[in-house]
Formats: C-alpha cells, structure tokens, sequence
C-alpha cells in the first residue's frame, strides 16, 4: 500500500471516527504493516496548515482526533444554539467543574460547594458517560466518590486533566468578557474549598 493511500485511509477514519483515534486501533484496521499515525497527523497537520483548513487534528483523550479551530467556535456556538440543543444544564456543568478539579470527590463535598442538593445532577453526568464512581471515601458512611472519564476528556476537547484552565487563565477571561462573571464563581467556590482543605 502507498504511502498517500495510508494517508487518505487515516484521513477517513478520522473522520469517521465518534472518538479519538489511537495507534492501537490503527493497528486493528490494518491486516499488516500498519502506518504511525503520529507521523500521518503531522503530514496531514502541516497540509491543513498550507491551504488554511477551518480545522486541524488535535491530541484528545489519548488519541488523535480532527477539532475545528478555535477562531470559529462563535459560529459553532451559533448554530448549536439555533438548534435549540442543551448538551448541559448550568447545574449540571457547575458539578462537572468541581468533579474536574476536585477529584476524586464525594457528593457531599460537591454540595458543600454548590449549595444545594446534587444528586439528580450527578445521575445525568453518570447516565451521559461525563463520570464515574472511583471507589468509596474512608470516612463515616464510605460515600461514593466521583471522577471525571475519557468521554469527559473528548467532550471538552482535552488530552489529559492537566490540560484543564487554571483559575488564573479563567480570571483573564472573566476580565475580558465581564458577561462570563456569574459562571466563574463555580471556579472561585472550588479554588476556595481546596485552600481550606490544604489549610
């Protein structure tokens, strides 16, 4: 097989493809000598690049996966909200912010910061795939704890959790758009939380 066929077959695949693609996978697809896909995603990062693609390939979750450039999520906003399709409640993104920074975590330490009763939030992130249930805390009663998943990670467009804003970085925004104030107090609640559990 040449080396542009391997190309345009990766190429489709990642397209295809609901989920980041792995070299693991690369190898099931191929019935011998399967291609690096590293090397392809470059090759075909750098073609992107030269005639201005609204897009490129970005590593997520483990594997590679094709991301429209962030110079056009305005109009992706667009057309999500003219859909009328809400992948998430404000609720439920405040809980999926203090699950992400906070893990592993227990319902009742993501009340403490909310404020209000989280069970029926944390049922929709299980039942959407965006967490799960790591274990049990040691303390009285062993409650479960939660943590975010890989699902979390491609949704968000993340490779590992490290990749998460800082509060810092989310306060630069909050300054350039003031309109995104009452979102960041989540972000504070939890900043705050962590420093007295340290203290």
């Amino acid at each position: 097989m040449q080396k542009k066929e391997q190309i345009q077959i990766i190429e489709a695949l990642l397209f295809a493809s609901p989920e980041p693609l792995s070299q693991k996978r690369i190898n099931l697809v191929f019935d011998s000598d399967p291609p690096n896909l590293k090397q392809i995603v470059e090759e075909l990062n750098n073609d992107y690049a030269s005639i201005g693609r609204a897009f490129e390939i970005e590593t997520v979750a483990g594997g590679f996966q094709l991301i429209s450039k962030k110079e056009y999520e305005t109009w992706i906003r667009r057309l999500i909200a003219k859909s009328g399709k809400l992948i998430l409640s404000p609720a439920a993104l405040d809980t999926l912010a203090i699950i992400a920074y906070k893990q592993p975590v227990g319902r009742y330490e993501i009340e403490a910061v909310r404020g209000v009763d989280s069970s029926g939030v944390i049922k929709t992130l299980l039942n959407r795939n965006l967490v799960r249930i790591k274990g049990r805390d040691s303390g009285p009663g062993r409650p479960l704890l939660y943590q975010t998943t890989d699902k979390f990670l491609e949704h968000f467009g993340l490779n590992r959790l490290s990749d998460l804003p800082k509060l810092k970085e989310i306060s630069e925004l909050v300054e350039a758009d003031p309109s995104l104030g009452e979102q960041m107090a989540v972000f504070e609640e939890v900043d705050s939380s962590s420093e007295t559990a340290q203290s």
